[in-house]
């Protein structure tokens, strides 16, 4: 995210030079940054299952389209309103992540689904700035790199929508093999043991607030 915003700071420089107080786009992504994290993640307590994978396709809808927006914003003002909606959805793609790898792989392999995920992140942001670099030196400014930065996360959400679908038929091809029906029960007994566990916290979090 640091590379992204620096690439984001060097256009601003570029496209508006009179203005001051540039650096008022961080504060705005990391205000609405942190309210969408409180937001989603109490949004998350109530959308049941793997449900909460949509919440993730719509953040990486919205950061996707932000970001070709970036180059459109031909008024500073413009430009901070879609950093304040990108800095929300990019909290709900925060809060989002670690609940969608303890449904998905359980609370045993969470850590190490997390760990592969944050990995797998890392590798598009260390090669997009040099190749954003490229794309200026060679075309004399960023517009190209915002409008493919904004690709990769459409391309990741329609993939995520996916993900429900291959994880109910998993779950009904294990259900139809032998002894698929102590299987299934023992899912349900986790599932069940999750989400009273997750209401027990929920319920203290309440008392403490």
């Amino acid at each position: 995210m640091v590379s992204f915003l620096d690439l984001q700071m060097n256009h601003v420089k570029e496209r508006f030079q009179d203005e001051k107080n540039k650096e008022v786009l961080f504060m705005c992504i990391g205000i609405t940054s942190g309210v969408g994290r409180l937001l989603f993640g109490r949004i998350a307590d109530y959308v049941p299952g793997l449900k909460k994978v949509y919440l993730q396709v719509l953040s990486f809808f919205f950061i996707g389209l932000m970001s070709m927006m970036i180059p459109l914003c031909s008024v500073f003002g413009a430009l901070i309103a879609v950093c304040l909606v990108m800095g929300l959805f990019d909290g709900c793609f925060i809060s989002i992540m670690a609940p969608i790898a303890f449904e998905l792989v359980g609370p045993q392999d969470a850590s190490q689904a997390i760990g592969f995920l944050l990995g797998f992140m890392s590798i598009p942001m260390t090669v997009g700035p040099p190749v954003a670099g490229l794309l200026h030196d060679k075309l004399g400014s960023y517009n190209v790199a915002f409008y493919l930065a904004g690709i990769p996360p459409f391309v990741g959400g329609i993939v995520l929508c996916l993900i429900p679908w291959i994880h109910s038929k998993k779950q009904s091809e294990v259900s139809r093999s032998p002894g698929g029906e102590k299987m299934e029960k023992m899912l349900e007994n986790h599932n069940s043991l999750l989400s009273s566990s997750s209401r027990i916290f929920k319920n203290q979090s309440d008392s403490i607030i």
